[in-house]
């Protein structure tokens, strides 16, 4: 049964009722009952977002030591492989659960399909602290992926549908920036367990560990990537705090009860078919960008530094804060100027600081860290300005659907062109600087596809 729509909330459009027409306590009321509604459904989707970018940013900061233990003598000949190939699958994940979420989102609720979606990533996170081969840590990497493609789609669409039009540039920043700093977070943790990891062995032996197990989840390299990989599990308690506080959207309610329920094909029907292709490109460049270049920028460090146990991890600051920034500032500079001028400008950006970065001779230093928070700031913006324009494409019936659909499958050519850099990555004997100066080159696609979508600016969300 579906649920009965209540009062629609301010700001894009609805009809709502005069608050003159209330008496002054209860207009005060009502405000409060909607202002906590949109706070919660702010720190939900935000939370959800930021363990998302702990989960993603686990793998780039533990790929080389973890591969190094599962594979044994074959990682010297084709780590590049399985580097490319487990981040490919990841992101053909991410794309299925974006739009398997984003279709339950609409038939279900955003609320209910967000709690199954936080609980898939962080329980198949945590068991990839398990992994005994490639095979299997590929395998538990794409199931989690299910759930942290789905919660993007899902988180967007909730809070775009309760908070008020004047809110969107804010609430765009903030969903890029959620996710890195997710992966400050990891980073930080990376830091922390590579100073204090004889610490945390000992601390293991303490409470009764056997050695074996010790060694195990240490690692001979003291990388501790089985310990990282567990605490991807502490996102399940998120689902918690979702279903108890979390309201659904009325806005969603009111769809769904006057309008039949969303279907897949919705998405590819003639009048939204052309901005399901356009946001669908539009979100592979930016992905195709990140994850075929600065995604390797930990790895990379890792070996110009000649394995400094602090390097990959310092390396994952920087980008990190570089794109908290520039997911903050990409949904505003969308507002003050254009959403197509702003997307060209980050497209150009990102193709110069990349040409730079790849193709100047660099050593672990602190210019090369400087680089790679400006390329974070700059390839990173993308994911403030998606948020931002992409609802603004999908009437409310099957908004999680086509957002959902239109950012995560641009996960799927990402994969390929991951795939095609793992290639590069073994031609290249792991030249990361030679692989990202060609992959970076997606950026050129950027400036000339973005003169084709439709501008959106000022715009209220379609019904």
């Amino acid at each position: 049964m579906r649920p009965h729509p209540g009062p629609l909330p301010a700001g894009e459009g609805e009809r709502v009722e005069d608050p003159m027409m209330k008496s002054p306590s209860t207009a005060h009321a009502t405000a409060t009952v909607v202002a906590r509604a949109q706070f919660m459904a702010l720190t939900a989707a935000f939370l959800g977002w930021m363990f998302d970018g702990l989960e993603m940013g686990l793998f780039p900061l533990v790929a080389r030591p973890a591969l190094r233990e599962l594979m044994g003598a074959d990682a010297a000949t084709n780590i590049g492989n399985w580097l490319a190939g487990i981040t490919a699958v990841f992101l053909v994940g991410a794309a299925a659960g974006g739009l398997l979420f984003g279709w339950l989102g609409d038939r279900v609720g955003r609320v209910r399909a967000m709690v199954w979606s936080v609980f898939t990533y962080a329980i198949f996170s945590g068991l990839c602290g398990f992994a005994e081969s490639p095979w299997q840590l590929a395998a538990l990497r794409f199931i989690a992926a299910l759930g942290m493609g789905g919660e993007w789609s899902l988180g967007v669409a909730l809070v775009m549908e309760i908070w008020p039009t004047r809110s969107r540039p804010m609430l765009a920043g903030l969903i890029g920036a959620g996710a890195n700093v997710g992966f400050l977070l990891i980073a930080l943790v990376g830091l922390a367990m590579a100073q204090f990891i004889e610490a945390a062995a000992n601390a293991l032996r303490w409470v009764g560990m056997s050695d074996d197990w010790v060694t195990k989840l240490i690692a001979a390299d003291q990388s501790g990537w089985r310990l990282l990989m567990f605490v991807g599990a502490a996102p399940a308690l998120l689902t918690f705090f979702v279903r108890i506080f979390v309201p659904e959207s009325e806005r969603w309610q009111h769809a769904a009860q006057n309008a039949p329920p969303a279907r897949i094909a919705d998405i590819f029907k003639p009048g939204v078919l052309h901005k399901t292709v356009l946001g669908t490109c539009l979100g592979a460049i930016a992905l195709l960008g990140t994850w075929g270049s600065i995604q390797w920028a930990p790895s990379w460090a890792d070996k110009i530094s000649g394995g400094a146990a602090t390097a990959r991890s310092y390396t994952q600051i920087c980008s990190a804060i570089g794109a908290i920034i520039g997911c903050v500032l990409a949904g505003y500079f969308a507002e003050w100027f254009s959403r197509r001028r702003s997307y060209f400008v980050l497209s150009l950006g990102s193709l110069l600081v990349c040409a730079y970065l790849f193709r100047v001779p660099m050593a672990f230093d602190s210019e090369f860290l400087l680089l790679i928070g400006v390329a974070g700031a700059l390839t990173a913006g993308f994911y403030g300005w998606l948020p931002l324009y992409l609802p603004e494409l999908f009437p409310t019936r099957i908004r999680a659907t086509g957002q959902g659909f239109a950012f995560n499958f641009g996960r799927v050519l990402a994969a390929a062109g991951t795939l095609g850099s793992g290639q590069l990555l073994n031609a290249f004997h792991e030249d990361y600087a030679r692989t990202g100066a060609i992959t970076s080159l997606v950026y050129l696609v950027g400036l000339v596809l973005i003169w084709f979508c439709p501008e959106t600016k000022g715009r209220p969300l379609p019904d």
